[in-house]
């Protein structure tokens, strides 16, 4: 028997186990038009939903990062405790009434919760690495995607919970999950790693490579999570005004549109690795970008334009999002690396804070048909920045030489 035996058994359980957990992520997202249709939310209390899970995920992992909990404790019973947390803070949901103060909260305990879930799993994935961390890494963002999906579905199967569906199915699901992941181990590659490094910080704005990585980083993250927590809400409001067939399902729809970003991510993760990051990276923000303005003209377009477009979106939204850790990890110091990605990732998230409350706002004031013009602005940072690093001489330690 060699090093890797149950390779492919263990990557499994580890990707499950992503999944069944990380549905608690956009349980709040996935239940908001039921809850906005009770009355009871504002706009404000509606993006304070998503916004307090990407706060308590900043907060998780900069403390786990901080006292390297991973690696003092069974990373296995780490991500377990994690998704134990996640899940039942999202049954907690359950108990309170629409527009509680309290939903915010759980939701922000559930973040914290999620950042031993996340970055726990992809450093298990990455333990059984043999020439293919690439797709591993593109394996369990797709694992991040269908996750992040999966909550969607709930109403449509479970329509007498109305908006609690959500919160119920991914409150059970990452219970589950704590109970899987038990079943996997870490393979030979696993090793302990320092903590948090503070030289990061001066690293990553002052040395050009790494400033240009994390900035094409916050252009990916400024869309990102906008879109995947209003997704829901546009698709329920453009089929509103379209007089679509009573059969068709917004819910249905949102679910396809983010799921679909699995299969962009390990595409996105193959074709990286064989064409360069710089240029994938480019590629999928440029067609994101473009999907965010034409979304607008789309509107008024027959129906079936506007659900291509929505699910070609959904593709290149997440596609890049592996390759700019992964790009991260190449350039940075050996012994800053992951020091570098904990902060690399503490900022994207604290930058979807923005976003997520700001897009709302913006939609009220112009209509939907106009919501997600914003997010544009950070595919073009992004694409800027990925181009100019690629013309720098730090670029061909990038993929093996493949910029």
């Amino acid at each position: 028997m060699t090093e890797l035996t149950g390779k492919p058994r263990h990557l499994a359980l580890i990707a499950l186990s992503q999944v069944l957990a990380l549905s608690v992520w956009f349980a709040g997202a996935a239940a908001l038009p039921a809850l906005q249709a009770t009355g009871a939310l504002s706009t404000f209390d509606g993006a304070a939903l998503s916004s307090a899970v990407q706060l308590g995920f900043v907060i998780g992992a900069l403390t786990s990062a901080s006292l390297a909990i991973p690696d003092r404790f069974d990373a296995r019973r780490v991500f377990a405790g994690g998704a134990l947390i996640a899940g039942l803070m999202s049954l907690c949901a359950l108990t309170l009434p629409a527009g509680s103060p309290l939903m915010p909260l759980s939701r922000l305990v559930a973040g914290a919760a999620l950042a031993f879930v996340y970055p726990v799993g992809m450093k298990l994935a990455a333990s059984w690495a043999r020439g293919d961390t690439g797709l591993l890494i593109g394996l369990l963002v797709g694992a991040l995607t269908l996750g992040s999906a999966s909550p969607h579905l709930a109403p449509v199967f479970t329509q007498d919970l109305n908006w609690r569906a959500p919160f119920a199915i991914s409150g059970l699901a990452a219970l589950l999950s704590a109970a899987l992941i038990l079943c996997a181990k870490a393979g030979p590659a696993f090793r302990r790693a320092p903590g948090f490094d503070p030289q990061a910080i001066r690293l990553t704005f002052t040395d050009p490579a790494l400033f240009r990585v994390n900035l094409g980083y916050l252009g990916h993250m400024w869309e990102l999570y906008a879109f995947w927590a209003w997704v829901g809400v546009f698709v329920t409001v453009w089929a509103s005004t379209q007089g679509l067939n009573p059969s068709f399902s917004p819910p249905a729809l949102t679910f396809a549109i983010v799921a679909t970003g699995a299969v962009g991510s390990l595409g996105a993760g193959w074709l990286a690795d064989r064409i360069g990051r710089t240029l994938v990276t480019s590629l999928a923000m440029a067609l994101s970008g473009g999907c965010a303005v034409l979304s607008a003209w789309a509107w008024s377009a027959p129906a079936a334009v506007m659900i291509a477009l929505l699910l070609i979106y959904g593709v290149t939204v997440i596609a890049d999002s592996a390759q700019f850790s992964a790009a991260a990890a190449e350039l940075a110091p050996p012994d800053k690396a992951g020091s570098v990605l904990t902060l690399q990732t503490a900022l994207g998230f604290a930058l979807t804070l923005v976003t997520v409350q700001l897009l709302p706002v913006w939609a009220e004031w112009t209509g939907w048909r106009f919501a997600f013009w914003p997010l544009a602005l950070g595919p073009i940072v992004g694409v800027w920045s990925m181009l100019s690093l690629r013309r720098r001489p730090e670029a061909v330690r990038l993929a093996e030489g493949r910029r």
